[in-house]
């Protein structure tokens, strides 16, 4: 027993490095949010970088197997944001598919209520409800080979065949076309027109706008990459400061 209880004193367990500590908050935030920082005091960019990828998740909980992004993790970021004075800047990457549409709008109306310059970034594609989200920044820019998927709104589940079923449908698809048209050039015409032009999509009606005719249609600002959109990002931040240093003197 003495024997063993030497060998133990002797040999004892290894301490886990202090700088694992960080790199397992960090895996975490990951796997959690889909991001290596979230909007702390602790940030040492005065940019910070939100993504949109895969499907945007509402109310309703996606199968595991489908790549999401969840309103319930977005939302509070934007409000951190908003209230980290070290942030001056948000960049938003959209790689979407749409999704849940008054999750999407949520997300919509608080970037185009923050104060703080922000742009958008549409990479791989910006669609359905994420056409929204493009346009609800402050300056927005689309690669060359991405698209845009615009389309009449879409119930799924169960659905009541009364005439109120379809007026709210209608009053929802207002929204979208209302809130689009109000942050992008777009005509609310035009806009129309594409949502339910038949002959472009080959399961349902709308259109697919691929980079440069998203600029040609007014929806998105620029053709550009993430080099134009963070030079762009930084150009607005200098314009509010010197706002902010007029406003002061």
């Amino acid at each position: 027993m003495n024997m063993k209880y030497n060998q133990e004193q002797e040999n004892p367990q290894k301490e886990i490095p202090k700088t694992e500590a960080p790199m397992s908050l960090l895996m975490e935030k990951i796997q959690q949010l889909g991001q290596t920082n979230v909007p702390s005091l602790s940030n040492d960019s005065n940019i910070h970088c939100l993504s949109i990828v895969g499907q945007i998740e509402g109310h309703l909980q996606l199968p595991p197997q489908n790549k999401t992004t969840k309103y319930e993790h977005v939302i509070p970021q934007i409000v951190a944001i908003e209230q980290n004075p070290k942030i001056e800047g948000l960049l938003i990457i959209l790689n979407t598919v749409g999704g849940d549409v008054e999750a999407g709008l949520a997300i919509a109306e608080m970037l185009a209520s923050l104060s703080k310059p922000t742009v958008s970034l549409v990479l791989g594609g910006g669609h359905s409800i994420g056409v929204p989200i493009a346009v609800s920044t402050d300056y927005s820019f689309i690669a060359e080979t991405a698209t845009m998927t615009i389309h009449p709104i879409r119930l799924t589940g169960l659905v009541i065949g009364v005439p109120q079923t379809f007026e709210y449908l209608d009053k929802m698809q207002d929204r979208v076309v209302s809130f689009v048209t109000k942050h992008s050039k777009i005509k609310a015409e035009t806009f129309k027109d594409l949502m339910f032009a038949k002959g472009n999509l080959t399961r349902d009606i709308g259109t697919n706008v691929i980079g440069t005719d998203a600029v040609e249609y007014g929806l998105i600002n620029e053709v550009g990459g993430i080099g134009q959109a963070m030079e762009k990002l930084n150009e607005l931040i200098e314009l509010e400061r010197k706002n902010e240093e007029g406003i002061v003197q």
